[in-house]
């Protein structure tokens, strides 16, 4: 595409172009790059998900990984951008539920052929628009290399991946409480779960004595506290600290439980806060993840009091049918009116919701799978204390080494339709027996007779994608591109995902995947608020895209991400065309004065005779080596920033102007078109892994251009 420098730069006619001539160009693809390239440099894209559209988070994740891609493929190495969507089990499905709503009827109607059959519709019509919008943004990954955590390859590696763990005895089967979405009723992992901090109360509720000899407060009770006294029906224990002198003589006897008079113990353990409410806590095995490890460890039964659909079971009496909220409020009336109810309190509490519908979550005993954690989140803390991996800033690595520290078993089994169902299949006639395998056997193994039932249960979403780096490659690829050097991510999915990866790529390939992981900030509306569409605070990078064009954008994004959370400012978008217009400009005067292709780019030996000469050949040299240097520590900002000052001021303000009279002096003349064209070339090159497409445009016109300037080389 030639450019028409009498005209001001259009980034809508331009950019579609550019892009296209990079897709031809086959050079995302590693495989396709010119010159000999020893050393690889492979990224890996955090994953969207199908149902999602770009945002804001998005495109500052994505330009920067374009930023380090595009820089790494200009000095000389065999870049590969692995480019991918996830199935983000729980998501998809409630977007294909919601549409069967509408139209007046349910997965249940369809039943599961049928809805997974029209999933795949909804994916193939939806899925991919989010890669579109990626590709406006300018992103440069290998789109030949495209995966679906669903693809049958990606699917098969996953199912080995499960019995790989069944076979080393670290998947097992059994009844614990989970954290359990009523809406869409499935268990989730506690990474799952957003905390929401809602004003509340703290209910002091009476439990008497059954032997008040121990009483030395000479009161005949307990009192303990409590934000959910509707579970109160599925108590086992009061738990006091063997360290709170209050209750010394109370531990080992029992009290009667209030509206039930049924006896249970008072029981001493280390981890009961003394200073929370009373310091004597209500202990509810099958309604809370804390409670039910109480409960192992003490032997304690775990009475469900609420089902899977949150409503208070038929063992509650009069409460029974309610939902929670409802019978709180008839169970708190209940205590007052008996005078179990000492006192109350306002008191704000963090409440678990549902992360992909936002509906508050009800620990139940569930029987589900789960994977065993210690051998896996020891070898994920060795490669960071070791070095292997560097997760950068530093302060997000406490992050990690808290949450492997003090890891739950992985809860593995989504009670979903829409995933990878696991690769698990029951005898017909031993309904308890099951074989783990790949694929279903042709011959039940337990019976010899019947045909085996696959459990209906799918994976987790994140079980899958820990797999990312390596799942359904070609063995070539396996070989030839694991592992890589980079990922660039936010800091929500850092256990979710990047422990997960870590301890997946050790297991699996014997070298954990990447080296290098860099957690960006969070970009936040203005005002310090975080974006939502939902809560009308979303703010859509595409309308910057179409106004302002995508090199505008990424320069708005990067500008402004200095530290951990980024107030967006949208005047920066303008401030980036803004910028765009100089390059624009300052090119064309410089191509100008480049008479008919006398004064190359390449191997143009330069010769400065004035002081301004020398300044900027110097200033040029000295902000050469700090951009490499600024993009090799992934400060990306600060780069951009000292690329904004040298060309602006370094090189429009001060050498343009400078350069004028010296062009129209035969002596200086010749030395001046070349030291115009060396620096315009140069700075071409820095500036085009921030701003790809008008960089790419300007290039076209240099003269001696060898090719396209996203393979040139840097040097």
């Amino acid at each position: 595409m030639k450019a028409d420098f009498s005209k001001p730069y259009d980034p809508k006619t331009v950019e579609p172009e550019i892009y296209k001539s990079w897709l031809e160009s086959g050079y995302f693809d590693p495989d396709k790059l010119p010159g000999k390239r020893k050393k690889n440099y492979i990224v890996y894209m955090p994953l969207p998900n199908v149902t999602g559209t770009l945002h804001m988070g998005h495109a500052l994740d994505n330009t920067f990984q374009d930023i380090i891609i595009r820089y790494r493929r200009m000095k000389g190495f065999r870049t590969l951008w692995f480019p991918g969507t996830d199935h983000a089990g729980i998501a998809t499905q409630y977007k294909v539920e919601k549409e069967l709503k509408k139209e007046g009827t349910s997965r249940f109607e369809l039943g599961r052929e049928k809805f997974i059959e029209r999933v795949w519709k909804w994916k193939e019509e939806y899925g991919g628009i989010i890669l579109g919008q990626l590709k406006k943004l300018g992103v440069s990954a290998d789109w030949s290399r495209l995966r679906f955590t669903m693809d049958d390859a990606y699917a098969k590696d996953v199912k080995a991946a499960f019995v790989h763990y069944y076979d080393k005895g670290w998947i097992y089967r059994g009844l614990r409480t989970v954290n359990w979405c009523p809406r869409c009723g499935t268990s989730l992992s506690d990474l799952e779960l957003e905390h929401k901090e809602e004003p509340g109360h703290l209910w002091y509720v009476r439990y008497a004595l059954v032997d008040t000899k121990y009483d030395i407060q000479n009161t005949k009770y307990i009192v303990v506290a409590t934000t959910r006294p509707e579970t109160m029906f599925g108590d086992t224990a009061v738990a006091v600290n063997p360290k709170d002198e209050r209750y010394a003589r109370l531990v080992g006897q029992t009290v009667k439980l209030p509206l039930t008079n049924r006896e249970i113990p008072v029981i001493a353990d280390a981890k009961i806060d003394k200073d929370f409410g009373t310091g004597a806590l209500k202990v509810t095995p099958a309604h809370d993840i804390f409670d039910f490890e109480l409960g192992q460890k003490y032997k304690l039964p775990a009475i469900q009091v609420i089902d899977e659909r949150g409503k208070m079971m038929g063992n509650t009496g009069e409460y029974a049918g309610m939902k929670t909220e409802e019978a709180r409020a008839a169970v708190v009336q209940k205590l007052k009116d008996l005078g179990f109810l000492e006192k109350e309190e306002a008191y704000v509490h963090n409440v678990s919701v549902c992360s992909r519908c936002g509906h508050v979550i009800e620990p139940i005993p569930s029987v589900q799978w789960f994977l065993k954690m210690e051998t896996l989140a020891k070898n994920a803390l060795k490669s960071v204390r070791s070095g292997k991996v560097d997760i950068q800033p530093k302060n997000f690595q406490t992050i990690y080494f808290d949450w492997l520290t003090n890891i739950r078993d992985w809860t593995l089994s989504r009670q979903l339709w829409w995933g990878h169902q696991l690769p698990v299949y029951f005898c017909q006639n031993d309904k308890n027996k099951f074989s783990v395998a790949v694929e279903k056997p042709n011959r039940c193994p337990i019976c010899g007779k019947c045909e085996m039932e696959q459990a209906p249960d799918v994976l987790d979403t994140w079980f899958s994608s820990a797999l990312w780096p390596f799942a359904g490659l070609s063995e070539s690829d396996k070989k030839n591109y694991y592992p890589g050097n980079t990922l660039i991510t936010a800091r929500d999915i850092l256990n979710l995902w990047v422990a997960r990866m870590i301890f997946s790529g050790l297991e699996f390939m014997g070298k954990v995947p990447f080296n290098d992981v860099l957690i960006h900030g969070t970009i936040l509306t203005k005002d310090g608020k975080r974006m939502s569409k939902s809560l009308g605070t979303g703010i859509d990078p595409l309308k910057y895209i179409d106004q302002f064009g995508a090199d505008a954008t990424r320069f708005a994004v990067v500008w402004q991400a200095t530290g951990q959370d980024i107030r967006w400012d949208e005047a920066a978008v303008a401030a980036g065309r803004k910028f765009g217009n100089k390059i624009w400009n300052a090119s064309r005067f410089v191509l100008e004065q480049s008479g008919n292709d006398t004064f190359g780019t390449h191997d143009v030996k330069l010769k400065p005779k004035t002081e301004a000469d020398k300044e900027i050949i110097s200033k040029l040299d000295k902000t050469k080596k700090e951009t490499e240097k600024l993009i090799g520590t992934f400060e990306f900002s600060k780069a951009l920033q000292g690329l904004y000052d040298f060309f602006w001021h370094d090189f429009c303000d001060v050498y343009l102007e400078t350069s004028k009279p010296q062009l129209a002096d035969a002596k200086t003349k010749e030395g001046t078109q070349a030291i115009l064209m060396s620096v315009l070339s140069s700075s071409l090159k820095m500036l085009h892994p921030f701003m790809p497409f008008i960089t790419e445009m300007i290039w076209n016109e240099m003269p001696e251009r060898t090719g396209l300037l996203m393979v040139e080389n840097w040097d």
